[in-house]
């Protein structure tokens, strides 16, 4: 009796294995760290083989909890770290380097180049995006530049691309053995190599950033059996979803009608607003993207705000600072102070995102006084995600034209009753967090089930969906503004760190 579906998240920090029953429940969950690599400033690299060991590790591990088996699995779901980019050899699979990470600045120069013609928006009617070093598109095209004989060897139809969703469908399904090479929607979205009214690979596109057709993957949707699973544990197990981990997880907080919207504080932070079959060009400063397609029912597209750094910010507090030695003390050592002693944390490491795509920009810390302790720092550090996410909150409005009534909101930081409360504030809206907060994975699981007919369809994943906590705003308004005054003041202290 198949009983469960299964879910691989994929993300920036560690990978794991969820498994959901119907009731969308977590059964069991295994997660393993991997490796982050920084060879140099503003370049960031994982080990893809380490995280295909990662992935084979936790899968095992999750089954081996409850005395799972592959026929317990009806299917299961891929999620993952979008616009990371590997490229690797038909032949063996082998990766011709380390993934270039999402966070990785190394394409600024080329960035640069192609706004000269056309500007930062010349690609954004076909694709929804600006150029920016975030999408996979120019990270792939540097492979190609820069790792010797890449670009004849692709050309020749022996070398594949994929973000990570593509190298483990293409490794769970056989690898050089027959391996799946496909993405869905959404992951292809984010190449900036998409055509996203077409849903195709965009020839003008491939021709700007000199990339050959015979890398790239098939485009499929979000919701479909791609292959079966060849790995031991799960042999057999139809791949059946795949979902870049925000589009995931606003699929696991069943926002499936128009205006509804999720925020994910995970390694950066993202909010994204379902637009239903329309596409909504963005003029202040979103992108446009996929949301899901189900099947083979019409594409869903959303409106999205990226902030590049968010839980990144207290892992580099922990790490490169040594203040705390867990994540979660973060909280403890802000609530040490009353509010922030005037102290504001712009964490633009890798530039700015959204709303203001400047690649220039770096991190700073302003209004640094002897009064300032680490509780401050500490503070500023949580506030700063809540500051980011009403900047893209209020571009969103002005895009959609719809006024938020309340924010459902997801990932790991959300555990953080201090900053789950702060957002409430500076926002003056609702706060709201599900009962089941790892919504990514589920997203995944609902993606994979819905292709089996594991579940029935999205009245029944809304159904599910339930509060845990509603955080309400107590702050005065007059704080509230002069709050995000000073924040804003100390964004504009980043912009244009790093000289042509």
């Amino acid at each position: 009796m198949k009983n469960y579906v299964g879910a691989i998240d994929q993300g920036t920090t560690s990978t794991r294995f969820m498994v959901f029953d119907q009731a969308g429940r977590v059964v069991a969950v295994s997660q393993k760290e991997h490796e982050q690599i920084y060879p140099k400033p503003g370049w960031v690299e994982h080990d893809a083989l380490e995280i295909l060991r990662r992935t084979e590790e936790v899968v095992a591990e999750a089954l081996s909890q409850r005395g799972l088996r592959a026929s317990d699995l009806a299917a299961i779901g891929i999620t993952n770290q979008r616009e990371t980019t590997v490229v690797w050899e038909r032949k063996t699979g082998k990766p011709i380097s380390n993934a270039i990470v999402w966070q990785d600045t190394r394409v600024s120069d080329d960035v640069k180049r192609f706004s000269a013609t056309g500007g930062q928006d010349r690609f954004r009617l076909q694709t929804g995006l600006p150029l920016s070093t975030y999408f996979s598109g120019l990270k792939l095209r540097w492979l190609l530049q820069n790792v010797p004989g890449a670009r004849e060897k692709a050309a020749a139809g022996e070398l594949l691309f994929g973000n990570i969703d593509t190298f483990l469908l293409w490794n769970l399904t056989g690898g050089a053995r027959g391996g799946v090479h496909a993405t869905d929607v959404t992951n292809a979205s984010r190449t900036q190599l998409l055509n996203i009214k077409t849903l195709d690979w965009d020839e003008q596109l491939l021709a700007a950033f000199e990339i050959s057709r015979a890398v790239l993957p098939q485009v499929r949707s979000s919701s479909e059996i791609y292959g079966d699973a060849s790995l031991a544990a799960i042999a057999g197990v139809p791949v059946a979803g795949i979902l870049g981990d925000q589009q995931a997880a606003l699929v696991g907080q069943a926002c499936f009608r128009p205006g509804e919207v999720k925020n994910t504080y995970g390694t950066g932070c993202f909010l994204l607003m379902n637009t239903g079959e329309r596409l909504v060009p963005s003029n202040f400063g979103l992108l446009t993207t996929v949301a899901y397609k189900f099947g083979g029912a019409p594409a869903h597209y959303a409106l999205e705000g990226s902030v590049a750094i968010a839980g990144a910010l207290v892992q580099w507090l922990r790490d490169n600072l040594g203040i705390i030695a867990k994540s979660p003390d973060v909280e403890a050592l802000a609530r040490t102070v009353n509010d922030n002693g005037g102290v504001y944390f712009v964490p633009a490491f890798s530039g700015l995102f959204a709303p203001y795509w400047k690649e220039s920009a770096r991190g700073v810390i302003a209004g640094l006084t002897r009064f300032a302790n680490k509780g401050h720092i500490a503070r500023a550090v949580l506030e700063a995600s809540a500051f980011q996410t009403r900047e893209v909150i209020e571009a969103m409005e002005k895009d959609s034209q719809i006024a938020l009534q309340s924010l459902r909101v997801d990932g790991g930081m959300v555990a953080n009753e201090l900053l789950m409360q702060f957002q409430a504030d500076i926002l003056n809206r609702e706060v709201v967090r599900p009962v089941i907060q790892e919504t990514t994975a589920l997203g995944a699981a609902y993606a994979a089930g819905l292709a089996v007919k594991f579940f029935s369809g999205s009245e029944e994943l809304r159904a599910k969906w339930a509060v845990d906590r509603t955080w309400k705003p107590c702050l005065g308004e007059a704080e509230r503004e002069r709050l995000y005054g000073q924040w804003k003041k100390a964004v504009t202290r980043s912009f244009d760190w790093m000289e042509s």
